[in-house]
């Protein structure tokens, strides 16, 4: 039997004013777009790949705190808006991630890149305009985004 158990990864799409509903599924007065990050060499891995945010859940945190802690930390910028939209259960080589994926609106005008030592680009992208290549987990990720996005307004 193994010892070894799964870690939690807060996994976060950050855009700029997609919410349920609305036409196409955007309202809220944003553009409709999503905010990608270009993997540098220093990347744990897929360097060169576009993705997404994530960080992994500390002891004691909150998803919720998780989330805005490590948008701070990756893109400089404070959540607006912070929304559950699916779970993963990600499998890759000797890793297994429970990955808890977030919706986060963010403000464009205040969004940087806050560890260029992962990262060497960061862009906003229309979700049918994407950057290539992807990192293999993005498509899965934006999957879930684009349920959320088009689900009715409660």
């Amino acid at each position: 039997m193994s010892t070894r158990t799964p870690s939690v990864s807060c996994v976060f799409v950050c855009h700029d004013g997609f919410h349920p509903g609305g036409p196409g599924g955007v309202h809220g007065g944003g553009a409709g777009r999503v905010l990608l990050a270009r993997r540098g060499a220093g990347a744990r891995d897929e360097p060169g790949a576009w993705d997404c945010g994530a960080g992994a859940l500390e002891y004691g945190e909150t998803f919720e705190a998780a989330v805005a802690r490590e948008v701070r930390e990756e893109y400089t910028a404070e959540p607006l808006r912070i929304d559950t939209i699916g779970v993963r259960n990600v499998l890759r080589g000797d890793s297994h991630w429970v990955a808890v994926i977030f919706a986060v609106e963010v403000d464009p005008a205040r969004v940087a890149i806050g560890e260029p030592h992962k990262f060497d680009d960061l862009a906003w992208f229309a979700p049918t305009a994407l950057p290539s290549p992807l990192h293999s987990q993005l498509p899965a990720t934006l999957a879930l985004f684009d349920t959320w996005r088009r689900r009715p307004t409660p």
